[in-house]
């Protein structure tokens, strides 16, 4: 399966934030969709990812201060990408080897959505169970 389809079955909406935007603004965010990271964007595109595991790591290290700092100060800005074209199974091996849980998906330099580690698993399930059923049916059936 490609992530063209993932994104077809999730929707391509991806929660965006500006790299001066402060980590509070961005913790409100992440609350209030309700997900685990966001894409950095600037006016080049795409800057960086940041991950509530950034937060909580900048935290501990810095304390409370942390709140009022520009999201460009804890950023990740290496950021592993995709295209559409590209395949599950090799999304899954991006994000082993780099330890990633979500990966921006690009078309040139244009941000057209994000994949999750959860995409991955749910999308990896479904077929699993296609194959079952499909299996079932032939043993069932010959």
């Amino acid at each position: 399966m490609r992530i063209a389809d993932v994104l077809r079955n999730k929707g391509a909406a991806v929660t965006t934030i500006n790299a001066e935007a402060t980590v509070a603004e961005l913790l409100a965010g992440l609350a209030e969709q309700n997900i685990g990271a966001m894409v950095v964007v600037g006016d080049e595109g795409v800057v960086g990812i940041v991950s509530e595991r950034d937060v909580v790591r900048q935290l501990h290290t810095h304390g409370g201060s942390v709140l009022t700092r520009p999201v460009s100060t804890i950023m990740t800005t290496m950021v592993a990408t995709c295209t559409k074209s590209d395949t599950v199974d090799e999304i899954s091996a991006l994000m082993t080897t780099n330890r990633v849980r979500h990966v921006p998906v690009l078309d040139g330099k244009k941000l057209i959505g994000i994949v999750s580690i959860g995409d991955v698993v749910k999308t990896r399930m479904e077929e699993l169970e296609a194959e079952q059923e499909q299996l079932h049916s032939y043993i069932t059936q010959g």
